[in-house]
C-alpha cells in the first residue's frame, strides 16, 4: 500500500471525493457511517435500497489490501437510519503511516455525516470475553503513542479524547442488548500497530494497564474523528484469546474463522443498533 496523500493534495482528493459522494448518493448525506472490520462485513445484508460505490472512485479513500476486506462505501437504510456502510480501511502495518484513513472520515464530514462507528476484530485479554463475544468499547489506550494528527497546524490539533467514545451512543448499545438478550460487556480496547501478533509479556503489560481487547485499527480513526468533530462509538467482535491465555497459535486466518463463525450474530446486532439510533434525537440534530 503506498503512503497515504498528505497537505494540499489531501485537500483535493478530499474535494473530488466529497463532489462523487454527492453525485452518487445525494446532497443529503447519511447521519450515521460504520466503518466494518474483520467479521463485520454481513452487515451490509442488512441494508435496504443499496447503492455501492468503490473507493477506487473516490481518490481520499484507501485501498486496503487485508484479506477480509473489500474497498467499497454502500449506502442504504436499516430501518428509518440512513447509513452508509465503508467496507475496508487502511491499517498502519499496510504502510507504516497511521493517516490513512483521514481523508476518508474528512470526506464523511463535510458530506455531513454526524456519528461515525467503528467495528473490528479483538482479541480478549480477559476470560469472561471468549471468543464470538461483543464488546462496546469505552475507552482506548493509544500503546505505540501515534497520531495522525502529527504535524497540522493550528490549534484545533490539540483534540480532546477525555470522552473519544460518546456515552450516549454506548447507552443506546446497552438498550438493544437488553432488548434482544444479548450479552454485549463494556471495556477498554488497546491498539498495537501489527502486523505481527503481541507477545505473552505485552499482554500482560497491557492487562495492567487496564486494558480488555487488543487490535490493530481503530484508535487512529477516533483521533481523526474526534477531531473532525464526529461522534464516535465502538465496537469489538473478540475473534480469539490475546497470546498467552490459550494454547491456541495465533495467526490470521484463525481471526478469520471465528469472525466468520461470529460474523451473523454480530451483523445481526449492528443492524439493531444502527436502525436503533434514528429513535436519538441528537443524532439528527
Amino acid at each position: 500500500m503506498s503512503l497515504p496523500l498528505q497537505g494540499a493534495a489531501l485537500d483535493a482528493a478530499i474535494t473530488s471525493s466529497i463532489a462523487t459522494l454527492k453525485s452518487t448518493f445525494g446532497e443529503q448525506a447519511p447521519e450515521v457511517a460504520v466503518v466494518l472490520g474483520s467479521g463485520w462485513s454481513g452487515a451490509v445484508d442488512q441494508l435496504q435500497d443499496q447503492q455501492h460505490l468503490p473507493y477506487a472512485q473516490l481518490p481520499a479513500f484507501p485501498q486496503p489490501k487485508v484479506e477480509g476486506h473489500v474497498a467499497e462505501i454502500t449506502v442504504g437504510r436499516v430501518g428509518q437510519q440512513r447509513v452508509a456502510m465503508l467496507r475496508g480501511r487502511a491499517h498502519t502495518y499496510e504502510s507504516g503511516d497511521c493517516t490513512g484513513m483521514a481523508g476518508a472520515i474528512r470526506s464523511l464530514k463535510a458530506w455531513g455525516v454526524k456519528v461515525l462507528v467503528l467495528t473490528n476484530a479483538s482479541g480478549s485479554l480477559r476470560s469472561h470475553q471468549p471468543p464470538g463475544s461483543l464488546m462496546l468499547i469505552a475507552d482506548h489506550i493509544n500503546a505505540p503513542q501515534r497520531s495522525p494528527l502529527t504535524g497540522l497546524p493550528g490549534n484545533d490539533r490539540f483534540t480532546d479524547m477525555s470522552v473519544a467514545y460518546d456515552a450516549e451512543l454506548r447507552e443506546q448499545g446497552f438498550k438493544i442488548a437488553r432488548q434482544h438478550n444479548m450479552v454485549l460487556t463494556e471495556g477498554v480496547y488497546v491498539w498495537a500497530v501489527g502486523p505481527h501478533f503481541e507477545t505473552p509479556a505485552e499482554i500482560r503489560m497491557f492487562a495492567a494497564w487496564g486494558a480488555d481487547a487488543v487490535g490493530m485499527s481503530t484508535v487512529p480513526e477516533t483521533i481523526l474523528a474526534r477531531h473532525a468533530g464526529l461522534r464516535v462509538a465502538g465496537l469489538a467482535l473478540i475473534t480469539n484469546m490475546a497470546a498467552g491465555m490459550s494454547d491456541e497459535a495465533l495467526t490470521h486466518a484463525l481471526t478469520l474463522q471465528q469472525a466468520k463463525l461470529s460474523g451473523e450474530r454480530a451483523a445481526a446486532f449492528l443492524g439493531q443498533y444502527l436502525a436503533s439510533l434514528a429513535t436519538l434525537a441528537s443524532v439528527k440534530a
